[in-house]
């Protein structure tokens, strides 16, 4: 067996990572690739921010052929820009290999969370957000919110083939609904 670290450049909850997990063994099971998700990790950045997370498999044969295989079922499903495969060898005076992939764009969305007047707060609902930039955004391809966080901001993170098309298309929510004042629009990957 081969132990190797797909780390993924998402902000994801673990519930979040954990679906990724699931649909990924079932992938590598219909695909006759032996092996299973042996687990997974998220990073946080200081202020308990998720950075970015782990799954961790284990590969009866980690050729070229199957390594790509991975590749190409996790950029059908999430693989941001500044993701990598971490291969690590059996003998261990062998170097680690590292494999970099990843497709998609990300999008932060971070809304304001003490700025802005109360009855803004209490009037609009961050739920109403979420579902319309789903709607605005249209398909998957475009893009999703994959995850959130929530501390002294809100945040939502999206990802889809174009940063700027994400962007452009969720514009109009930013600019007229009344939580979306002061929201800050950051690309993640």
């Amino acid at each position: 067996m081969t132990n190797l670290t797909i780390n993924l450049n998402a902000k994801l909850q673990p519930m979040h990572r954990h679906e990724l997990e699931d649909v990924l063994q079932e992938t590598l099971e219909k695909q006759e690739i032996k092996g299973e998700t042996t687990g997974g990790g998220t990073a946080q950045e200081s202020t308990g921010e998720i950075a970015s997370c782990d799954i961790e498999l284990s590969l009866n044969d980690a050729s070229d052929s199957n390594i790509q295989k991975i590749i190409e079922i996790m950029e059908s499903m999430l693989a941001p820009v500044g993701s990598k495969i971490i291969i690590y060898p059996k003998d261990q005076n062998a170097d680690v290999q590292y494999i970099p992939f990843g497709v998609h764009q990300g999008l932060g969305l971070y809304l304001n969370g003490k700025d802005l007047a109360d009855k803004v707060y209490e009037e609009c609902d961050v739920n109403f957000v979420y579902e319309e930039i789903e709607r605005l955004l249209g398909d998957f391809k475009t893009g999703h919110i994959a995850s959130h966080w929530e501390g002294e901001e809100t945040a939502l993170y999206l990802y889809g083939a174009s940063f700027d098309e994400m962007h452009n298309r969720i514009k109009p929510l930013l600019d007229e609904y009344p939580l979306c004042q002061k929201c800050r629009v950051v690309k993640i990957a």
